[in-house]
């Protein structure tokens, strides 16, 4: 293009300005070649003529359009010059408040001077795994950049921040760090990155200090290298100083501050712990108060000072460091304020030994007081031949002082950077690192000394390793595209770089004047100007002899010489330093040791050396050249090694620029920002791609963009590289000015711009084609409806006039009609009157004769009543007076007949047969005991026949039962003595127990009385509440009348705050949930790290899942006793609660205790049964075998029956004692309730008459006992005789039957006393029990009393009015307490009255059983059955929806229904049919009452689901699965648990398959707990897989085709971080997902109140990644996106209705992202229009609403901007809004999970187990 084509009429042009460095022009008139002005109309409308240099054709800067204003990244700009990077970065930062600009591969960062809500966390979260080409510049996305190529290059990284002082390079280098710490967190506990983090505090502290440019100015330069580890965790750090301003600690100047750790102390000094410092305020002492004010606004130096001390904790420097680190503070402070007094003529000075600062110098750095104040007065002087001590001056004593303050603290300050350091170091081995630079930027002051020539030094190294990587980048770009390279020209700044550090360079002659002993800094100067006087870089100022100018590449800078050999030299005093070598103190002493002793920690390249260089010392002693080496020699070697660092590294740029110098938030001075844009190489940056092919366009968006100026014939190509190469050629004929890349279109500066202007006049043309069109149509209309209106006006009047003789017509006719029917209603009405009065008179004559006749009828009636009625009373008097007779007669009749009966009655009782009848129940019962008797007797009968046949025996057997009988008689009579102590014993209890009744009734006889008292007090408490309550209620009634509406709109808000907090408590109660989740999984991850290491060779461990199942203390354990009691005192524990649970473990106690005893005795009775069953098989040997026989079978059958009618008995004797024992006490406790103790008085009888039943069953097992062992006697008696002779006899037969009689006596007795000794043992038990009862209750009397006691106190110290209230509510609470506690009571009852009425028809059925099995046996059959075992023959039934399996198939069942289960395999089958299989193995367990077997099957089920989730943490489908069969199974333990609240849906059938035995309420918990884990782990499957198509599906794809439009491009978008493949997805794709999910869901038959929730939370989190993309993007805040955002919305909104998930509230989630389109759609211009976004916007914060409009850009020059103006006028209208503070969404956040109990149709006995489950081992019931 010509210059004529470009500089035309109303093109705009920037024009340079004193005032605003570049101002805006708009030509007039178009360019001709030759013109010598180019005509100009600025922006004020005044007229300018503006010369143009004909010789250099030197004409203004042309502007960008305004479409280009405001972008992302100066590198997009078509024109690319410094006016308009000035203009876009002040457009940016003044309008938008974007603070961040990309400028090519640097990010410009500029100081809002004002806290900014863009550096929370979830910004970081937001930031992390983008393109930093994708959202809006920031330091988050360098710090990304940077994250992202460390772990795909594998390679290092550095990011510089640079810039002036106050910029924010501190603050910039702060959010990195943070940023790393964030996403790069250490794996381990450690902690890393808090440490890394802390360390700021610090070294803000130490150097950091105020400054006229900045509060917080950073006075050194620092390298931080974070180290991360192979997975890139964080896992150390490492950290380099430079170049401390050390002369800040001795001078600051004009309102400015020293260090930040002297005021932070000073304002601390006031703790106990610093009392010994000896300080006072900042402004006591000079090295603190020569800059004036001391303070900072806004700045707490205490607050501060305690985070520098917790961040030294934190980092482990020990409290003894941190105290001594103080003391040497707190010393150069007393250093600073030594009074130095002259001598004789100021040759010589002196200190006074009196001195306090002198003494608190000393004392704090503990070195000895003479040798210091002599040395600070005095030096040495080392000849060859000998030393001499040498007075200083006043001058010279300061200098040395303060030479002195500088290297302590620069020695302090290198210390506390090694323990940082230190702290930060790992033993791990480091991957890889990224470095953060925060460095000084480039300095010019009006005096320059020593540190600006450094800085600058430094700065000029940076540069050129930025232009270098720069160009190198331009390079690498235009290969990888094809582009034909051409080299490009760019400053080099290598030659100042040799003026500086070259051999004789200025550094070189300022170390050899250094070495000279009289060298001088005029000296310096002078070799300077004659060394480099010829250097292009080097001038000599005109008007002095002690400067020097250097040219740098941002500016040139004067220097003055003064100072510049001293501070190299960096002299201190050797005497002085040996003085604290000698410290007392060991880290003072270790602070000044000599280089050689800490050279490991030089080495690390720290800026200021601890090395002291003294001028003094002889050349001869200098044997170690390491203390010769200057400042600028050791800053050169530092920043060598710092650049061989980066040159290693990927560099990151940051540009922090400082805007205004008055520190004004939100204030651009375009003078002061365009010196750091020329100083920190920004327009370097802009210059070097200018000058190749700085716009950039892939075909595909330049396709999209310029398609309107392509030909049709064009567009059906398919080829677009081709298309977009034709057009190029027709409308640029200059080829020089693009190039076609591979996959890229490079343009030269300005081309876009040109491209720009004809696509504008394209739509200008189709604009004005468009507009000619639409006005001649309106016209054509306007005609045809001016046209239309005459035909309607001509109808309308001929229609009126036609009216108008029709209604005159009409009216005529209307008289007529009028005049007729007037005079024939005059007629009608004169007939109506005569014919009215006729009737009149009719009608009264007529009524006169009725009324006559109806007078006498009545008379007549009348008399006919009376009559009736007297005649009636006459009939009743006579008939009453007969029938009294007959009643008197009747009376005496029958007494005669009664008193006869009775004497016949009287006779009849004196008779037998009348006892006979009373007795027929007693002879029925005397015959069965006859018959026993007999049955007996028959037995006797036959024993004695046989013991007749043996008389014959031995006569010493005889003797030998003597003796026994003997040894019988006398263990006999100590029973009987025992028997005489246990009664006494009793009868002592017995008293006590009387004793302890008495006692008990005065207790209840004083609890009665001041019961009454009370209730009498209550009873007139009551009265004056009802008084009051009245009262009440009138004023609540008027108050209720007057405020009706704000109590319902308060209800309403309260009802809403309520659900509020509802929802906030179920989210964090989840969160929780969530939390235990993890720290478990973390724990099981631990634990399996630690196994595997633990884990020896050949060693074999239990699986996890084994020892989870048996040592899981997380779930509860089912545990029931052999006996029934013991279980009901376990439910009772469980149902009354901790309070009363101590009570009844007392009884829980006795039982066991019971259980034992009764354990012990069934053992010995098991035992006794196996001798005698010996016995009886020893005895089989020698009788006869049919004998044998019948003997065996009897004692076999005898014993077996008397074993299990004893175990039977006693079990229910014990359980029913225990029972009754409970109903009573509770029954006792309850006396005010009579309802409750007469159904317990009832249930007392039932189990009275079930004891009574349970007396005779043990009277026949002692029956039954006392024949076993008569039985077993004999037969040991006939086998100890069996030797002896059938013919021998006894010779005293009758003698040896009473002996038989007296071993069954004795036998007897011993059984008795055995009985009444168990009886006396279970009366002490109850008595015991009872006094321990009366004792609580006795003590809680006491408490009660004591409360009582203690509020009647309280009551007299108020006032009546108090006293009243205060007795009122200590009334209403304890009738509160007590209805609680009685409706407690009532519900554990009735509770325990279901279970008893339960237990009983059980144990009645079981009797019943037992007797018909007894009455029903035949007697032939009864021998066979002896020989049989006892038990119990059942009916086969039908499949009662049960399956039983063995314990050790438990393993099997887990892996097969669990573990290895694949929900394919059970996909044509009922939805969750695991959860059904585990239930009824459940029931089978609960059935057979085996506790062991619910808790091993539910632990081992939970473990295994866990395990599965655990192992598919990544498998939507399995994890779907398990949450469906989960929740399936919680609503089987509900549904079937038994409680009412469950069962209401339940068929009877369903009812049968209900729990009998156990209450799983525990494990319900457990399970939802497992519910709310797998809902959680199925919502981060489904969000991490939809989260990466969110952005590109629903903000960037184009689902509506041509209407978005593409802007340029930048630099960032072709960020090396960006992926090569196509990652864009569409809606359709979300959508496909939505469905694979929702299918899977429904398939596995989720609950759909749970799906809905499911989509709920993803629709949510759709919602919240979008917006919060938008909100960082300004590319896509446009109206285009909005419309295609609104579109994509109803797409969603669509699939919703479509699943009929409406009333899920997923729709109400998207609601501000719907607004969000709503206000990219909206117009943006008036008063009117802000009013309407913010009555639309309610779902969007203030915040968002802003940052929105601020993004909004238009994608095409006929959209309008918007305004500052309006968005003030949208903040002022949002004033009143109450918005959060942050910006972004909360994308993690998780709404808290519902699981609404959701019943199943299916019955147990209906489901079919398929045989690929592989569960044949699982039998039906």
């Amino acid at each position: 293009m010509s210059t004529a084509q470009l500089y035309t009429k109303y093109t705009r042009v920037w024009i340079p300005d004193p005032d605003e460095v570049w101002r805006s022009a708009e030509i007039i008139k178009d360019y001709k070649e030759g013109d010598k002005s180019l005509h100009l109309k600025l922006e004020d409308e005044t007229l300018y003529e503006y010369p143009v240099d004909l010789q250099g054709n030197e004409l203004p800067f042309l502007r960008n359009p305004d479409i280009l204003v405001g972008e992302n990244d100066l590198t997009a700009l078509s024109y690319l010059h410094e006016p308009a990077v000035l203009h876009n970065l002040k457009v940016r930062f003044l309008e938008s408040n974007h603070i961040y600009t990309y400028c090519g591969i640097v990010l410009v960062a500029i100081n809002p001077y004002e806290q900014l809500p863009i550096y929370e966390q979830d910004v970081i979260y937001a930031y992390s795994g983008q393109n930093m080409g994708d959202m809006d510049p920031h330091i988050f996305a360098v710090a990304e950049e940077a994250y992202k190529q460390m772990a795909r290059d594998e390679k290092n990284q550095s990011i510089i921040v640079s810039g002036e002082s106050g910029a924010g390079k501190t603050v910039s280098a702060k959010y990195a760090m943070r940023f790393f710490a964030t996403v790069g967190g250490s794996a381990s506990e450690t902690n890393i990155e808090a440490k890394v983090l802390a360390s700021s505090p610090i070294m803000e502290a130490i150097g950091n200090a105020k400054t006229t440019r900045n509060d917080n100015s950073s006075r050194f330069g620092k390298y931080i290298q974070i180290g991360f580890d192979k997975r890139y965790h964080i896992i150390g750090a490492n950290m380099r100083t430079y170049l401390l301003e050390k002369s800040r600690v001795v001078f600051q100047a004009e309102d400015e501050r020293n260090y930040h750790i002297f005021y932070q102390l000073c304002a601390s000094a006031s703790l106990p712990e610093f009392k010994d410092l000896g300080l006072t305020c900042a402004e006591d002492f000079f090295y603190t108060s020569q800059g004036g004010d001391t303070s900072i606004d806004g700045v707490d130096d205490a607050d501060d000072f305690e985070k520098t001390r917790h961040a030294f904790t934190l980092l482990g420097v020990k409290e003894s460091h941190q105290m001594t680190i103080f003391r040497i503070i707190a010393a150069i402070l007393h250093l600073g304020n030594l009074e130095i007094q002259a001598e004789r003529d100021g040759d010589a000075c002196s200190i006074s030994s009196e001195d306090e600062h002198l003494n608190n110098f000393c004392g704090l750095l503990g070195v000895e007081h003479s040798q210091m104040q002599h040395w600070l007065c005095h030096c040495k002087l080392v000849t060859t031949a000998e030393t001499y001590v040498k007075n200083m001056s006043v001058q010279q004593v300061v200098n040395a002082r303060n030479a002195l303050a500088k290297h302590i603290y620069a020695q302090l300050f290198n210390w506390i950077v090694q323990h940082i350091n230190k702290a930060l170091h790992t033993t791990v081995k480091q991957h890889s690192f990224i470095g953060v630079l925060d460095i000084y930027g480039f300095e010019t002051f009006e005096v320059n000394s020593f540190e600006q020539f450094c800085i600058n030094y430094a700065n000029e190294k940076l540069q050129q390793q930025f232009n270098s990587h720069v160009f190198k980048l331009e390079q690498e770009e235009y290969m990888k595209e094809g582009i034909p390279w051409t080299l490009i020209d760019f400053y080099d700044n290598q030659p100042c770089i040799d003026l500086i550090e070259a051999k004789l360079g200025i550094l070189d002659l300022l170390d050899e004047e250094c070495k000279v002993p009289k060298g001088t800094d005029q000296n310096w100067a002078q070799k300077l100007y004659d060394r480099h006087a010829s250097s292009q870089h080097f001038q000599k100022p005109r008007m002095s002899n002690t400067s020097f100018i250097i040219l740098h590449f941002a500016d040139k800078v004067e220097y003055q010489s003064e100072g510049f050999l001293e501070k190299n030299r960096d002299t201190v005093y050797e005497e002085q330093i040996n003085i604290l070598k000698a410290s007392k103190y060991q880290m003072v002493a270790d602070l000044f040791q000599d280089e050689k002793d800490a050279a490991p920690t030089t080495s690390m390249g720290k800026g200021t050396s601890k090395i002291s260089v003294r001028s003094a010392r002889p050349v001869i002693k200098a044997a170690n050249k390491e203390h010769k080496k200057t400042v600028g020699h050791q800053f050169r070697n530092s920043l060598h090694l710092l650049m061989e660092t980066l040159n290693a590294t990927t560099p990151h740029y940051v540009r922090c620029i400082k805007p205004n110098d008055e520190k004004l938030p939100f204030k651009f001075d375009p003078k002061r920002a365009v010196q750091q844009l020329r100083a920190c190489g920004v327009l370097e940056t802009i210059r070097i791609s200018a000058a190749g092919f700085p716009s950039r366009w892939s075909y595909h968006d330049f396709f999209n963009r310029y398609r309107v100026l392509m030909k049709k014939r064009d567009l059906s190509k398919n080829d677009k590289k081709q298309i977009c190469q034709t057009l190029l050629e027709d409308l640029i004929k200059d080829p020089d000015k693009f190039q076609f890349g591979r996959t890229k279109i490079f343009f030269r500066a300005g081309q876009v711009a040109y491209l720009e202007k004809l696509r504008a006049d394209k739509f200008r043309a189709a604009t004005i084609m468009i507009q000619k069109t639409v006005r001649g149509w309106l016209q054509r209309v306007k005609y045809k409806r001016l046209r239309q209106a005459a035909i309607v006006i001509q109808r309308y009047t001929r229609g009126r006039l036609a009216r108008r003789l029709a209604e005159h017509l009409r009216r005529t006719r209307a008289a007529i009609i009028f005049q007729k029917q007037y005079r024939m209603l005059r007629i009608f009405r004169a007939f109506q009157r005569v014919r009215s009065a006729t009737i009149t008179i009719q009608a009264f004559a007529r009524g006169m004769f009725v009324r006559r006749i109806y007078h006498k009828i009545l008379a007549e009636h009348k008399a006919t009543i009376l009559q009736k009625f007297a005649r009636g009373w006459l009939a009743r008097t006579r008939f009453r007076r007969v029938r009294g007779a007959t009643i008197v007669l009747q009376c005496y009749y029958r007494r005669m007949k009664a008193r006869q009966e009775l004497k016949a009655l009287k006779i009849e009782a004196r008779s037998a047969q009348h006892l006979k009848k009373l007795n027929i129940g007693m002879e029925n019962k005397v015959v069965q005991l006859q018959r026993k008797i007999d049955e007996q007797n028959k037995e006797y009968k036959l024993l004695n026949e046989q013991l007749s046949t043996l008389t014959s025996a031995h006569s010493s057997e005889v003797e030998k039962l003597k003796k026994e009988l003997v040894q019988y008689q006398q263990s006999h009579q100590g029973d009987g003595n025992q028997l005489v102590s246990l009664q006494e014993e009793m009868e002592h209890l017995r008293l006590e127990l009387e004793k302890a009744h008495g006692e008990r009734k005065v207790v209840e006889d004083s609890y009665v009385k001041e019961k009454d008292l009370l209730r009498k007090r209550i009873s007139d408490l009551e009265e004056e509440n009802a008084l009051l309550k009245q009262e009440k209620e009138e004023l609540n009634s008027r108050i209720l009348c007057q405020s009706k509406d704000e109590f319902a709109q308060n209800t309403v808000e309260e009802n809403i705050q309520m659900k509020k907090e509802l929802e906030e408590e179920r989210s964090r109660y989840q969160n929780l949930v969530k939390e235990f989740s993890r720290l478990e999984q973390r724990y099981d991850n631990l634990r399996d790290e630690m196994a595997i290491i633990k884990q020896a060779p050949g060693h074999r461990r239990n699986p996890s899942n084994q020892s989870s199942l048996e040592s899981d203390s997380n779930y509860p354990s089912i545990s029931t006793s052999e006996i029934g009691d013991t279980e009901d005192v376990i439910q009772q524990v469980e149902e009354v609660g901790t309070e009363k649970a101590a009570m009844d473990m007392t009884l829980f106690l006795k039982l066991q205790k019971r259980v034992r005893e009764l354990e012990q005795e069934r053992k010995k009775l098991q035992t006794q049964l196996e001798k005698k069953e010996q016995e009886s098989k020893k005895s089989q040997v020698i009788e006869t075998k049919t004998e044998v026989t019948l003997d065996h079978e009897d004692f076999a059958y005898n014993s077996l029956k008397r074993q299990e009618l004893e175990s039977e008995n006693k079990k229910l004797k014990n359980e029913l004692n225990e029972l009754r024992k409970a109903i009573a006490d509770r029954a006792t406790q309850n006396n005010s309730s009579n309802d409750i103790q007469d159904s317990y008085n009832l249930l007392l009888n039932q189990l009275k008459s079930a004891n009574e039943e349970l007396e005779v069953r043990k009277e026949e097992v002692l029956i039954l006992r006392t024949q076993i062992m008569k039985a077993a006697q004999q037969k040991e008696t006939g086998k100890n005789m069996e030797s002896i002779t059938t013919n021998a006899s006894w010779p005293n037969s009758d003698k040896h039957i009473d002996q038989e009689d007296a071993i069954e006596a004795y036998q007897g007795m011993c059984e008795t006393n055995r009985l009444l000794e168990a009886q006396l043992q279970d009366q002490r038990r109850e008595h015991e029990e009872e006094v321990e009862a009366l004792k609580n209750q006795v003590d809680a009397m006491k408490e009660e009393m004591e409360k009582q006691q203690q509020a009647f106190l309280q009551t007299l110290q108020m006032s009546p009015e108090a006293q009243v209230e205060f007795g009122l509510q200590q009334e209403i609470t304890r009738l509160t307490n007590e209805n609680l506690d009685l409706k407690e009571l009532l519900e554990k009852l009735e509770k325990n009255e279901k279970k008893l009425k339960k237990q009983l028809k059980i144990y009645m059925k079981k009797v019943q059983d037992f007797e018909a099995s007894q009455a029903t046996v035949p007697a032939e059959r009864r021998r066979h059955e002896r020989n049989m075992q006892v038990a119990v023959q059942r009916k086969e039934k039908d499949f009662q929806g049960m399956l039983e399996y063995y314990k050790e198939d438990e393993p099997l069942l887990i892996r097969n229904l669990i573990t290895d289960l694949k929900p394919q395999a059970v996909s044509a089958t009922v939805p969750c049919l695991p959860a059904y299989i585990l239930y009824m193995c459940i029931r089978h367990a609960d059935y057979i009452n085996d506790d062991q077997k619910v808790h091993s099957l539910l632990t081992s089920t939970i473990n295994g689901i866990k395990k599965v989730l655990k192992k598919h943490n990544d498998d939507f489908q399995m994890t779907s699965f398990w949450l469906a069969n989960t929740c399936r199974l919680l609503h089987c333990l509900k549904q079937y648990s038994g409680d009412a609240g469950f069962m209401t849906q339940n068929t009877p059938k369903q009812n049968e398959h209900c729990l009998k035995n156990f209450d799983l309420t525990e494990y319900r918990q457990v399970l939802s707990h497992l519910s709310i884990q797998i809902y959680q782990q199925l919502i981060k499957i489904a969000e991490g897989i939809l989260q990466p198509m969110i952005v590109s599906a629903v903000l960037e794809n184009e689902s509506i085709q041509g209407l978005s439009g593409v802007k340029p491009m930048g630099y960032r978008n072709r960020s090396s971080s960006m992926a090569d493949g196509d990652s864009s997805y569409s809606l359709d794709a979300i959508i496909r997902q939505l469905n694979t999910f929702y299918s899977i869901m429904c398939d596995q038959g989720l609950d759909p109140e749970i799906v809905q929730q499911v989509f709920k939370q993803l629709f949510y989190m759709i919602n919240a990644v979008a917006l919060n993309n938008l909100l960082l993007r300004k590319d896509v805040c446009s109206w285009s996106t909005g419309m295609q955002l609104r579109f994509n919305i109803s797409q969603l909104e669509e699939w919703l209705r479509g699943k009929n998930l409406q009333q899920s509230g997923a729709a109400q989630t998207l609601e501000p992202l719907i607004q969000a389109a709503q206000l990219l759609q909206l117009k943006k211009k008036t008063s009117e229009d802000a009013e309407a976004i913010c009555s639309l916007c309610t779902s969007l914060t203030t915040q968002q609403i802003v940052k929105i409009l601020n993004l909004y850009t238009p994608v095409n020059e006929f959209e309008e901007r918007v305004t500052v103006a309006f968005i003030r006028d949208i903040q002022t209208h949002l004033q009143e809004r109450n918005d959060p503070p942050q910006l972004l969404l909360d994308f993690k956040h998780m709404f808290p999970v519902l699981f609404p109990f959701n019943p199943s149709s299916i019955t147990m006995d209906s489901i079919h187990l398929p045989a690929s489950l592989n569960l044949g081992f699982l039998n039906k019931v």
